[in-house]
């Protein structure tokens, strides 16, 4: 079992991201892929050597996403910008942070929701036209027009609340 660094849920071995919060639990160089070699369908392990990964460490988040229902938290790695939104059964929509695992579909959460980026010292939050609107400390949001996010504001997509915390 591998005990998850963020929310210390228990996941099988082998997991790659945690079944609860989604946080990344082994770097790449952890995995193996299997080559079928031959038409006798021989499976022979190798090593993945691609493009290093560097594991994700939670101390070097810019920011988080505080779950208020769930009281999970999502940390938010040096990437600068992220899709929120719902994984749909059969639909290749993916958004960066998949609040399936959230009761998302019932809280009105679209499959691509919203967008969340860093510019510079400034947190930046847009709704992508999703059916059930997004709020900001209880305001609703036009659609597709950047509004800008303080450290602790409330979003809600649809009824999915979260608060928002973030290093300057």
């Amino acid at each position: 079992m591998i005990v998850c660094a963020n929310c210390k849920h228990l996941n099988l071995t082998g997991t790659l991201f945690c079944a609860e919060c989604g946080t990344q639990l082994v770097g790449r160089d952890d995995i193996s892929t299997q080559i079928i070699t031959g038409d006798d369908g021989r499976v022979e392990s190798k090593k993945s050597t691609e493009d290093k990964y560097q594991p994700f460490n939670v101390n070097e988040a810019w920011g988080s996403l505080h779950l208020v229902d769930t009281g999970q938290v999502l940390p938010l790695s040096m990437k600068s910008e992220f899709t929120l939104g719902r994984v749909s059964e059969g639909q290749p929509i993916m958004p960066d942070i998949d609040f399936s695992p959230y009761q998302a579909y019932a809280s009105g959460v679209s499959r691509l929701h919203a967008v969340l980026k860093r510019a510079d010292e400034r947190i930046i939050y847009m709704d992508l036209g999703s059916a059930n609107g997004s709020y900001v400390n209880g305001a609703r949001l036009s659609p597709n027009v950047e509004h800008p996010l303080n450290h602790g504001d409330m979003i809600a997509l649809g009824k999915l609340r979260i608060q928002i915390l973030f290093k300057k």
